[in-house]
């Protein structure tokens, strides 16, 4: 199992190309999938959250 990384998670949200609220969503879905799996990554790479 992958490890949840602050600097991805920074990196993934500062590049990815979305109006602010749209990364908000995503990261917020994203995290919400990684906690529900019970695994370090959601399977949607490169999006915030992931």
């Amino acid at each position: 199992m992958a490890k949840p990384s602050l600097r991805a998670f920074t990196n993934n949200f500062r590049t990815y190309d979305a109006p602010f609220g749209e990364k908000l969503w995503l990261s917020w879905a994203n995290t919400w999938k990684k906690v529900r799996t019970h695994s370090g990554c959601c399977g949607n790479h490169g999006q915030p959250g992931c």
